[in-house]
């Protein structure tokens, strides 16, 4: 028993170089992408693959924009669930030597839960109206969150009750695995798709940013790029970092003039029960109105200018630029790290010259909570429309209640005439 014990821990602490390799990827690119590049070296050839492919996503981009913003929710919910299986997957290749029971299902089943858990929680803050009229909803909706914890503990026991005892450790480490991939993705394409509701402005810009970052980052190091940058991204250069960071502030202050002029982009995402369709309508908040501001001395002697014409988000967009250029992407270089932790070069080989989703969109999950927490506490304020909802539910007793309470504060403060009769 004793040494049985021992080399269970031996099996245990077995360093990194014991741990099975992931296969690499297979090279998925096009046969006539192929035949069309064949006589051009591997550094133009990859370069041609990667515009090539940048220019087709870029392109389908703008058409699901157009389509609008139900559809802008369904593609983050799609990335969100390609991402957790292309790091789920890693991990399942990593440990498939030693047949852990039940760890892919018990993956997906958390993955469920945990969706729907927040999108349980997006129905019942946007859609109050929609559930009000269907009895069915209502119940989900009211015990949504006592739901939401028996799932997720119905999983937790399955777990459990899935330990073997020569695979304590193991199976713990993709336990933990698990919530972590959750974490990554669940959690922050949630907030995502809560800043597309504060206005597609708040989605397109931050996500439009980090883009133009990669690509002209990309640019500057492949054409300029001498210095290193950082260890663990060989081909990151200073050149490159520099470049994106100036070509990615002017880009967000351009677009974001251009958004800006324009209602279906600046005005909060809600949905219509009338119409059963989500409404982009509303009178556009002093952020997207245009406004003077006096140019600093030093700046006029070099523009001539004593005062400029903008939308004071445009100065929200610097910020959000600078975020998406010097702190986004260290999410590349966190995602760098953990492909060589596993000796892996990409997540996966679902886009030529790319890699797998996730390797585009590591970098875009730091940016959605950076919005998401700069939205919260510089720009959200009271939401009439969202209050005026949450009033509608309730019952009309309750109503009165709210409306007596209201009317007596509006007296005392003058706003209303005490003899005003409700």
């Amino acid at each position: 028993e004793v040494d049985l014990e021992e080399r269970l821990v031996e099996l245990d602490l077995r360093n990194d170089s014991d741990v099975p390799d992931v296969p690499p990827p297979t090279d998925s690119t096009p046969e006539i992408l192929k035949k069309a590049l064949s006589g051009l070296s591997a550094r133009w050839k990859n370069w041609w693959i990667r515009g090539i492919l940048s220019l087709a996503m870029i392109s389908v981009f703008f058409l699901i924009i157009y389509l609008g913003s139900f559809m802008l929710m369904l593609l983050v919910l799609s990335i969100q669930v390609k991402c957790y299986h292309e790091i789920i997957t890693i991990g399942y290749r990593v440990y498939h030597s030693y047949d852990l029971p039940w760890f892919r299902s018990l993956s997906w089943y958390f993955l469920l839960c945990v969706n729907y858990f927040f999108y349980g929680e997006t129905v019942a803050d946007y859609f109050a109206t929609f559930v009000q009229r269907r009895e069915q909803l209502q119940f989900l909706i009211r015990y949504h969150r006592f739901i939401s914890f028996a799932l997720y503990l119905t999983g937790f026991c399955m777990f459990v009750l899935s330990l073997v005892k020569k695979h304590y450790r193991l199976q713990f480490y993709m336990f933990a695995w698990t919530h972590v991939t959750l974490l990554i993705t669940v959690t922050q394409s949630h907030l995502v798709i809560q800043n597309l509701f504060e206005g597609m402005i708040w989605f397109l810009v931050p996500i439009s940013s980090v883009i133009c970052n990669d690509i002209t980052a990309y640019i500057f190091g492949f054409f300029f790029g001498r210095t290193p940058l950082i260890k663990l991204s060989p081909k990151k250069t200073w050149e490159g970092f520099i470049g994106g960071f100036f070509s990615t502030v002017v880009f967000g202050f351009v677009f974001s003039y251009f958004l800006a002029q324009h209602q279906y982009f600046v005005c909060p995402v809600e949905y219509n029960s009338e119409t059963n369709r989500f409404v982009t309508e509303c009178e556009p908040s002093e952020l997207f109105q245009m406004k003077k501001y006096s140019v600093p001395p030093l700046l006029q002697a070099v523009l001539g200018w004593e005062t400029v014409k903008m939308y004071p988000f445009q100065m929200h967009s610097i910020a959000l630029s600078t975020f998406a250029s010097l702190i986004g992407p260290f999410g590349g270089f966190f995602a760098s790290g953990f492909k060589r932790a596993f000796k892996i070069k990409d997540f996966a080989d679902t886009i030529p010259g790319h890699g797998g989703i996730m390797d585009r969109f590591d970098c875009q999950y730091l940016m959605a909570t950076f919005v998401h927490v700069y939205i919260t506490s510089f720009i959200r304020g009271p939401n009439p429309s969202k209050l005026l909802k949450q009033l509608l539910i309730l019952q009309p007793e309750q109503q009165l209640s709210v409306y007596k309470a209201l009317k007596s504060h509006l007296v005392d403060k003058g706003i209303l005439q005490p003899s005003l009769r409700g």
